[in-house]
């Protein structure tokens, strides 16, 4: 029990950030995942049945929004080397803020799809420049391991989020919508200033990051690795998507069971992804973890597969709580290896160009992910679960002959900076 005791306290501990910049990029994380928790989860209802838009006039706007996010993800890495990444990230957030609140007046899809847009773009935009800013303060050795610690605080708060999406869905009046609004207006506001409070310690933009450059996209190597993250990607539309409809479709297994499914992921990500980092400070551990990724994504596939209709509903509980298990493993080693490779390859003054298409990565498995899914394991039954496990096992044997065969003793390509307090 003392042992069981001190390594809970070890887990948990890994969950608070350090004093300094670090603390304050954990109360951003959860700022920001607390408001997209408690839009994300009632927004779509709130639309169709409080204001009356159709379901599927939505669904459309949606599509063209992610569409219009995707091809803004390189120009927001492009501003990060030009303008430094902690002001444009700070009226990001700012506009994010306008638009959740522009929101309450909508009553037609056009205005919906303009605002619905607009937000994905700023969200888009985001992600590179939040990277490119946790590099310039914590440098390449920490910056994937502060990267997976964010990631912890984001489940817990976009699961807070959704626990207070709940309690408005109850009400599911339109003053219940303004309160979501609001509340995640101000949540964004509360971002924009924690991040102008971000100095690095260096200069915030580097001299050689001021002219346009196609660098990215010359570099083989990154772009192997943006591929291979991107396909090892498909863990989310597996989770999200593949996993839940199998259980409905395709095995004995009760429908409550999906629900149990997604809070084991939720608490093995929330507990793991700091102690799962392990080794992504350089370019041979980021390949070691995405070959583990591959692995373990393999296996789960194998054991999805054999839950099919022809096993009991004991056994098919078992081996979906446990595929899901093995399922999260793999997802943390690639968000860790990803994250590595994506810190130590970029050569200097190019970080933000470089966050922008490694993104692209993420985006394609966005796309094409969820069709996917529904065409292998739903199409093809067990064989289709088969083939996905064939695919991630290839991504993995790739990262490994691409990058595990580095040498162990690599220093990360750039210093690592004291951020100011």
């Amino acid at each position: 029990m003392p042992t069981l005791r001190t390594a809970a306290t070890g887990l948990l501990r890994d969950l608070i950030p350090a004093p300094g910049a670090e603390r304050r990029m954990g109360v951003l994380t959860l700022a920001q995942s607390l408001g997209t928790g408690l839009f994300l989860t009632s927004s779509a209802v709130f639309f169709t049945r409080t204001v009356g838009l159709s379901a599927d006039s939505v669904s459309v706007a949606m599509s063209i929004a992610g569409l219009c996010g995707f091809l803004a993800t390189i120009p927001g890495g492009r501003v990060a080397d030009r303008l430094g990444a902690r002001r444009p990230l700070a009226a990001s957030y700012a506009l994010l803020a306008a638009l959740f609140v522009a929101y309450g007046f909508i009553d037609e899809i056009g205005e919906f799809t303009i605002v619905a847009c607009a937000i994905a773009v700023c969200e888009t935009v985001g992600s590179p420049l939040r990277a490119a800013l946790t590099h310039a303060l914590f440098g390449s050795a920490r910056s994937a391991g502060v990267r997976a610690r964010m990631r912890s605080l984001y489940n817990l708060g976009f699961t807070g989020g959704a626990a207070l999406a709940g309690a408005a869905l109850a009400t599911g009046s339109r003053s219940a919508f303004l309160l979501v609004l609001t509340g995640n207006a101000v949540l964004q506001l509360l971002c924009a200033v924690i991040t102008v409070r971000l100095r690095p310690a260096g200069p915030e933009v580097a001299g050689s990051g001021a002219g346009r450059s196609w660098a990215a996209f010359r570099d083989g190597r990154f772009l192997l690795a943006t591929v291979v993250s991107g396909v090892l990607e498909l863990f989310q539309p597996v989770l999200a998507v593949g996993v839940p409809l199998w259980v409905v479709n395709r095995t004995h297994a009760p429908v409550a069971l999906v629900a149990a499914l997604t809070i084991v992921n939720t608490v093995l990500v929330v507990l793991l992804q700091v102690a799962a980092s392990k080794g992504s400070d350089t370019v041979s551990g980021s390949g070691r973890l995405l070959l583990r990724s591959g692995l373990l994504m393999a296996l789960a596939c194998g054991m999805f597969a054999a839950s099919g209709n022809g096993t009991g509903t004991t056994w098919a509980v078992v081996l979906l709580i446990t595929g899901t298990a093995v399922m999260t493993l793999g997802e943390l080693a690639q968000s860790a290896g990803g994250w590595g490779l994506s810190f130590t390859l970029p050569p200097e003054g190019r970080m933000g160009e470089y966050q922008g298409v490694f993104g692209l990565g993420r985006g394609l498995q966005q796309f094409f992910g969820p069709a996917l899914v529904i065409m292998l394991p739903l199409g093809m039954g067990t064989f289709g679960w088969l083939i996905l496990a064939t695919v991630f096992l290839l991504a993995g044997l790739t990262a490994h002959w691409a990058f595990a065969r580095d040498t162990p003793s690599e220093l990360p390509a750039h210093p690592t900076p004291t951020p100011s307090p």
